[in-house]
Order: C-alpha cells, then structure tokens, then sequence
C-alpha cells in the first residue's frame, strides 16, 4: 500500500511516518519501479503499535525498547512489564494532579460572583501562587 493509504489506515500523518522511518522506529519500505514506498502488513501493524504506545503516553525511548523485546532483540518481557508498571505509577501522579487542579479550580471558580468588579479571586488565587 502507499503510504496515503497507510496513513489512512493507522490514522497517522503522512509526515509523522516518515519520521518514524528516517529515527527507525519502522523499517523503510521497498521502492515501487516509480518510487513510490510501498508498505505491507508488518509496516501496518508496528505502526499501529507505535501510535497506540504514544497514545498511552510511552516516549519513543520506551517504544524502542519495546521493539526490541518484538524484534528479538535483548529486551525481555519482565523489562517492558517493569516498564509498563513504572509507566503506570507516572499516570496515576498525573492523575492525583489533575485531581487537585480540579478541585483548586472549582473552590476558586466557586469564590468568584461575576460581574464587572476589578476584585476578582480566580486572578487573585493565581497572583497569590498558593495550591488547595
């Protein structure tokens, strides 16, 4: 398949694949007589696992190593599963966070009457740097 259609498939740039091939994270395609890429369903597959790794937050460096457990190479299961619990342990902070973001704004937001009045507490709270 062309890489339009690959894009197509995996709902990933045109451009954001041809990066992943020039920092190898999917091997170059072969050529077609009038050099076009030519992609197949390995292509379609790593890309896919790519772009539902990034979506899951994981940084390239992780996906590398990932492929590397795939590709055969000297990753193993326990590493990428360490990797996945440390992963996870990094969403549950950023959870935690958005927790407190959530309630700061809402006591915030619920001080505030409206209006016209230069004396706002949502501008206030934030000059003042504290957190709830």
């Amino acid at each position: 398949m062309m890489i339009g259609a690959l894009s197509k498939a995996t709902k990933c740039n045109i451009e954001t694949i041809r990066y992943y091939e020039r920092i190898g994270v999917i091997p170059k395609p072969p050529r077609t007589a009038g050099g076009h890429r030519d992609y197949d369903t390995p292509h379609l597959k790593r890309l896919n696992f790519v772009r539902r790794s990034r979506e899951l937050g994981f940084s390239l460096g992780e996906i590398r190593q990932m492929l590397r457990l795939v590709d055969g190479g000297d990753v193993t299961c326990d590493q990428v599963h360490d990797m996945a619990l440390g992963h996870l342990s990094d969403v549950r902070a950023k959870i935690a966070d958005l927790k407190r973001m959530e309630r700061t704004l809402k006591d915030t937001a619920a001080r505030c009457e409206g209006g016209k009045t230069p004396d706002c507490p949502i501008i206030e709270s934030l000059f003042d740097g504290k957190s709830t």
